[in-house]
């Protein structure tokens, strides 16, 4: 009989009640045969707990945090439940606005089982409300910015990125994790509470000679944004923090100037400058405070100098 690794399935919900019971359906309807689906409960109020426990039963587990650790330390709970309480294989991170295809984790198994260098696995994002419109299939390196575009963003699905290959960096909307790239990293780094996370994860990674691979065969469906909000004054604040975090944290001075000046034209005044003619100030006002909280963060631990800046 066929040993298969084992899987643990991770979502994190925060007061999304419905959305994760969608998600948590759609993993149950999986073909690969040795999962345990895992959901981490960031202390929602919405009394999501008793009814994902009303609808699964023991058919799920659920760790309930008491309060909102954010994306990074919320899933760092759960890859320690997977890896290090259940010696998992693999664990796979995905959102919890999403559905995911019954052969998607069987097919990210079957590829990194080829290669032990593939630390990171993910597949086709598509959006929710257009089913055949693609969100990414990985993203792009940039000469600026670093983390670039996603590759094919808003195109329809004629089969034109229907061949596996490595990505430089990916979106963790769905990955699925190896356990000694985990054992090696640590996870996510609880510095980055809300986005830029998987970037910081997949550097680190790649800096140990792991592979992030994309795979065509493994398809999942994204509402985009359900939990905080498109334009809440809490992406914006994130938005302007965390990839600027990224940049100095594993960028040279020289390549971090250059960002700097960009990041700060494009994202942080012209975009405010935005926000605030729509008639959102507060938004406006959480660009700034998110991109001086980066820089006093850099100065407080010693991480930025005048190279840094001129």
């Amino acid at each position: 009989m066929k040993k298969y690794p084992s899987v643990f399935v991770l979502t994190l919900n925060w007061n999304g009640k419905q959305i994760t019971i969608d998600c948590v359906e759609s993993v149950l309807k999986s073909d690969y045969p040795h999962f345990r689906a895992v959901v981490i409960d960031n202390g929602s109020t919405d009394g999501s707990n008793s009814a994902l426990r009303r609808k699964f039963g023991n058919r799920i587990t659920i760790l309930e945090n008491k309060e909102n650790l954010g994306y990074a330390q919320g899933f760092n709970i759960g890859l320690n439940y997977g890896f290090e309480k259940n010696n998992a294989d693999y664990c796979l991170v995905m959102n919890n606005d999403t559905v995911i295809d019954p052969s998607a984790i069987s097919e990210m198994v079957r590829v990194a089982e080829t290669d032990d260098s593939i630390g990171f696995v993910t597949g086709k994002v598509y959006y929710f409300d257009n089913p055949t419109v693609l969100q990414t299939v990985g993203i792009k390196e940039d000469p600026i910015t670093w983390l670039g575009n996603h590759i094919g963003k808003g195109e329809e699905d004629r089969g034109q990125y229907d061949t596996m290959c490595e990505r430089y960096f990916a979106d963790d909307v769905f990955t699925l994790v190896r356990r000694k790239l985990y054992q090696e990293t640590h996870g996510y780094n609880p510095l980055f509470f809300l986005e830029s996370e998987e970037t910081d994860w997949q550097a680190r990674a790649k800096k140990r000679g792991y592979k992030i691979v994309y795979t065509p065969n493994a398809k999942l469906w994204h509402r985009v944004s359900v939990t905080i909000g498109k334009a809440s004054g809490l992406q914006a604040y994130y938005d302007a923090k965390n990839p600027m975090l990224v940049v100095l944290l594993h960028k040279s001075p020289h390549f971090f100037r250059r960002y700097f000046w960009f990041h700060l034209r494009r994202d942080v005044i012209r975009g405010s400058l935005v926000s605030l003619k729509q008639g959102k100030m507060a938004t406006a006002l959480a660009k700034w405070q998110g991109f001086f909280a980066c820089i006093t963060w850099g100065m407080k631990n010693k991480k930025v100098s005048l190279r840094h800046f001129v």
